[in-house]
C-alpha cells in the first residue's frame, strides 16, 4: 500500500470522525495561555465550536487515530470487513497536527476517537500517549475529549483522566440483545463498569483527604456515552429509559444519539422505516424534557411506544393532556409552567422572577422571551384568553405543515 501523507490522512480520519457525536466541552475546567506559558485555552460550552471565557468561538480538532479496527460491528462503516480506505496517524502526527492548527487559529481543542488496532490496550496506550504530550511536552492547556475503550486496563483510563477534559464510553446500542447480536465482540457488561469506574474515580477526585488537600483531577467535564439508534428495534421509549438509567447509574454529563446511517453489506441490520434525522432531533428534545422540565419518561413515549415525528415531545404532551391548561401565567406553580408549549426554563424563571413585583400581562411574554406561537392555545393572563381553542379537534393542525403536492417532474 502507498504511504499516505499527512493531508490524505487527515482528509480520510476527519471524515470517519463524524459518526463519533461526544463532542461537547461544557463543564471543562477554566484554563488559559494568556501567561504567554502555554497553548490554547479551555471555556464553558458548545459543541465542536465552542465559547470562550473570553468570548472568542474555538473549534476542536475532530479525527479519529484511525479507522482500521479489529471488530467487525455490523453498524460500524469502519468495521473489520467493510471496503473503506483506511489510515491511521502516529502519535506524533496527531501532536503536530493540534498544535499546528491552533498556530494557525483553527482550533482550540481537541476530540480524539480510534478504531480498535492490535488490542484495546495498545490503542488506549497510544491515545493516552497523544494527549501526555500535548499537555506535558507542548503544554497545550486547550480542552481534550477522549473517547475511551471499554476494554483497556484501569491503569490506563486513570491516566487519560489525568490529562484529558472529559472521557466518554460508548454504550453503542440501547439494549444488550442488540449489542450481542450486532457487536458479539463488544460485552454490554465491560462497557457498564469501566462506565462506573470513571464515576467512581470522578467522585474521588473531587474529595478531599483529612489534611484538606485534594486527589489529582480525574476528566472533570465529566463523562458522557454515544447510542446508535436505528440499527435495531428498539423503540423510543426503550432508548429513553435506557438513557434515564445511564444518567442516574453513572452521573454522565449527556448521552448521544445518533441516528444509524444505511451502511453497505450490513445483512444483520433491519431496514430503516423512520426518517433517522427527525428521529434524533425528537429523541434529544425529549431527553432535554427529562433532565431539565420534569418529565418522566412513561410521559413522553410510553413503553414500547414511539415519539411523534411531526410535533416536537412537550407540544404532543401538551396536547394529549388538555385538561391540565389553560394555565395561569400568573398563579401556576412552575412545575406546571414549564409544561407549556413555547416556555424554556429561563423564561419560566424570568415570569417567577416578574411576578414578584406586578402581574404579568400577555404583551410582557415577548420581552420575556416566550414562543407564543406554541404557547397562546395553553395561557391565560391579563390581555389574552384562548377562548375555545384547548378544546378545538384541529388544534394540533395548527402546528403541524399543511400538505404539499409534490412535483412530478
Amino acid at each position: 500500500m502507498a504511504k499516505r501523507s499527512l493531508s490524505d490522512k487527515l482528509a480520510i480520519l476527519a471524515d470517519a470522525a463524524k459518526y463519533d457525536a461526544s463532542c461537547a466541552s461544557s463543564g471543562g475546567e477554566r484554563r488559559s495561555s494568556r501567561d504567554g506559558k502555554g497553548l490554547g485555552s479551555s471555556g464553558g460550552s458548545g459543541i465542536c465550536h465552542a465559547y470562550a471565557p473570553d468570548g472568542r468561538c474555538i473549534s476542536l480538532l475532530k479525527i479519529l487515530m484511525t479507522n482500521f479496527c479489529i471488530y467487525d460491528c455490523a453498524y460500524c462503516v469502519n468495521r473489520a470487513s467493510s471496503r473503506v480506505e483506511r489510515a491511521r496517524f502516529t502519535v506524533e502526527e496527531v501532536v503536530k497536527l493540534t498544535v499546528e492548527f491552533y498556530r494557525r487559529n483553527y482550533i482550540e481543542g481537541l476530540f480524539l476517537s480510534s478504531g480498535i488496532i492490535r488490542s484495546p490496550d495498545g490503542t488506549m496506550a497510544d491515545m493516552v500517549n497523544i494527549v501526555r504530550t500535548l499537555r506535558e511536552r507542548e503544554n497545550f492547556r486547550g480542552y481534550i475529549h477522549l473517547k475511551t475503550i471499554p476494554d483497556a486496563s484501569p491503569e490506563l483510563i486513570e491516566e487519560a483522566g489525568k490529562w484529558a477534559d472529559r472521557l466518554s464510553i460508548n454504550v453503542e446500542l440501547p439494549t444488550e440483545n442488540a449489542l450481542t447480536r450486532l457487536a458479539p465482540e463488544k460485552s454490554a457488561l465491560s462497557i457498564r463498569r469501566a462506565m462506573a469506574d470513571v464515576r467512581t474515580r470522578r467522585d474521588a477526585a473531587k474529595e478531599k483527604s483529612y489534611r484538606g488537600k485534594r486527589p489529582g483531577r480525574f476528566a472533570p467535564a465529566g463523562q458522557s456515552t454515544q447510542m446508535i439508534v436505528g440499527a435495531d428495534t428498539a423503540s423510543d421509549g426503550d432508548i429513553l429509559s435506557n438513557a434515564s438509567l445511564l444518567y442516574s447509574s453513572y452521573k454522565l454529563g449527556r448521552v448521544y444519539y445518533s441516528a444509524f446511517s444505511p451502511i453497505p453489506d450490513a445483512s444483520r441490520l433491519l431496514p430503516l422505516k423512520r426518517p433517522p434525522l427527525m428521529r434524533e432531533h425528537r429523541l434529544y428534545q425529549a431527553d432535554w424534557l427529562m433532565r431539565f422540565y420534569g418529565f418522566e419518561v412513561e410521559e413522553i413515549a410510553p413503553a414500547g411506544g414511539m415519539l411523534d415525528l411531526n410535533v416536537d415531545p412537550k407540544l404532543a404532551w401538551a396536547l394529549a393532556h388538555r385538561g391540565h391548561f389553560p394555565v395561569d401565567v400568573n398563579r401556576a406553580s412552575k412545575e406546571l409552567l414549564l409544561r407549556v408549549p413555547g416556555f424554556g426554563t429561563r423564561s419560566v424563571q424570568r415570569i417567577l422572577n416578574a411576578r414578584r413585583h406586578h402581574s404579568i400581562r400577555y404583551e410582557h411574554l415577548v420581552s420575556i422571551g416566550c414562543v407564543l406561537k406554541h404557547a397562546k392555545p395553553f395561557i391565560i393572563l391579563p390581555g389574552w384568553t384562548p377562548g375555545h381553542l384547548p378544546d378545538d379537534a384541529n388544534l394540533r393542525a395548527r402546528f403541524t405543515a399543511a400538505p404539499e403536492q409534490m412535483s412530478l417532474f
